[in-house]
């Protein structure tokens, strides 16, 4: 049996708590099974057992058998001397502490009907294993599991936000920074974008915010991409300027090799997303700060409606001419730039500050945005699961990518309800 299973089990109480005793007869009683270690150490802290009539709070380690003990050498791991309860499926020999005394054991009994759901579960060559089985879980209950599972992406976003901030000196502004221009990458450049924003902090940029031809200079000199392209009048014009702001500023240019076009659609070149973003700086000043002052929805897109320079209405690289066509942001993209970069980031100021009221504001914001289109969306809506906002949305990527890629069927709410159901024949 697998030890995960037993972990399952254990955790959700999913084993009879009448009855218990343990290998040498004593009497228990499962006050608290304790909370699940996902670190080193015993598999579960703060246990509160009763045996034999007297009350231990500690920890419980759990095996497959009781000689997995000796094998991942506990006995002699201080670590473990704090464990009150050796839970196990096999009983095959004691197990001691340090200071060798013995520690209860207990043989952990329960249906075999989770074990045979989670073989079928993780058998399954489907598209998430509980496709043919997601349609009998209630849907209030998935709609709770969405509730959380967007919580949980949007605090797995905000770590690595607490991690730029702590290496910016806790600099909102240039963190946003820095996390707006990788945004701007859309994926294919998000590195380049984010690589870009890191040699050329926001306190530069500023200095000349009032200009966009300089703007304009420092972004693209600074990416490498006056170097290799295509001269004509502007492009010259751009290569002058930045050689002399490169000087002033002691800048060092990236490798303009970086960055991608390949099977790229014309409007999401690194070029035309570089002119929208020296536009967007252009026309703001302390970007975030407004953002937390009025996260509201209109008041958020009006920030990004801006126009790129002159040029890019008839360009989509240097020194190649095209067809009239404002380039100022689609609808899709400042979508996903709220999603991705503004939500997150209002969401993990709010949690900083202790601000509910923010916090409760930010979630609404995904409410308001319209669904992603994607491969994962569609594919939970090919099995019944609707999604009608980026709240919805951002849940379901979550819930794929986080748990069903991995199979992780036994952390999932869905995936228990589907392991109690009744075994498939």
């Amino acid at each position: 049996m697998k030890e995960s299973i037993l972990h399952y089990v254990w955790q959700n109480k999913l084993f009879p708590l009448n009855g218990l005793y343990t290998t040498d007869g004593d009497a228990i009683e499962v006050i608290d099974v304790g909370r699940y270690n996902t670190d080193s150490g015993p598999d579960f802290f703060n246990a509160k057992i009763k045996i034999a009539g007297t009350l231990w709070a500690g920890n419980v380690e759990i095996h497959t058998s009781s000689t997995d003990w000796l094998k991942h050498n506990h006995q002699t791991d201080k670590a473990y001397d704090s464990v009150i309860l050796h839970v196990v499926s096999e009983v095959n020999g004691d197990v001691y502490r340090i200071d060798g005394a013995r520690i209860p054991q207990l043989k952990l009994v329960f249906s075999d009907t989770i074990e045979r759901n989670h073989e079928q579960l993780i058998g399954q060559q489907m598209w998430v294993p509980c496709a043919a089985k997601i349609g009998l879980v209630p849907h209030i209950f998935i709609e709770s599991w969405k509730n959380a599972l967007l919580t949980e992406r949007l605090e797995q976003k905000m770590n690595v936000i607490q991690a730029l901030l702590a290496d910016n000196n806790q600099h909102w502004e240039e963190a946003f920074y820095i996390t707006l221009a990788r945004s701007f990458g859309f994926g294919t450049n998000s590195q380049p974008f984010e690589s870009l924003a890191k040699s050329l902090p926001i306190s530069i940029l500023g200095k000349h915010k009032d200009n966009l031809f300089q703007l304009e200079a420092l972004l693209f000199g600074q990416a490498g991409l006056l170097t290799v392209a295509e001269p004509d009048e502007y492009v010259l014009k751009l290569k002058k300027e930045y050689l002399f702001l490169q000087t002033k500023f002691q800048l060092t240019p990236m490798d303009g090799s970086q960055w991608k076009l390949l099977r790229l659609r014309p409007d999401n070149f690194p070029h035309v997303r570089m002119a929208q973003f020296a536009a967007l700086i252009h026309s703001s000043t302390k970007l975030f700060s407004k953002m937390v002052e009025n996260p509201n929805i209109d008041y958020l897109r009006e920030l990004f409606l801006c126009q790129p320079s002159a040029y890019w209405t008839t360009h989509y690289l240097f020194g190649t001419e095209s067809s009239a066509k404002s380039k100022k942001l689609g609808n899709q993209s400042i979508n996903s730039i709220l999603i991705n970069t503004v939500v997150p980031f209002l969401f993990c100021y709010a949690s900083q500050k202790a601000n509910e009221d923010l916090k409760e504001c930010t979630l609404q914001l995904l409410d308001k945005i319209p669904s992603e289109r994607n491969a994962i969306v569609s594919g939970w809506q090919s099995l019944g699961l609707q999604s009608e906002s980026a709240y919805h949305s951002q849940a379901l990527i979550q819930l794929k990518k986080q748990y069903c890629d991995d199979r992780k069927c036994l952390r999932c709410r869905i995936g228990h309800k589907v392991l109690t159901l009744p075994v498939a024949e």
